[in-house]
């Protein structure tokens, strides 16, 4: 591989294999961005609201005297 781009003009090696790259596996590298991004959103949502949730239940407990 490596005799391959030894003869290419750079440009060769560093913008057109790269756009080629993109353009074959452009829809594989978004759907795999958008499912990580998905993820990390989800994995966001998720913490504000157990925080939000334990956040109410410690305010609700030390306003009531505390206990069952």
């Amino acid at each position: 591989m490596r005799e391959i781009f030894a003869g290419l003009p750079w440009w060769v090696k560093w913008i057109a294999v790269p756009v080629i790259a993109i353009v074959v596996f452009g829809g594989l590298i978004a759907s795999v961005l958008g499912f990580v991004i998905g993820l990390l959103f989800k994995i966001l949502v998720f913490v504000i609201l157990v925080g939000g949730l334990i956040f109410v239940v410690r305010k609700f407990m030390s306003s009531s005297g505390g206990g069952w």
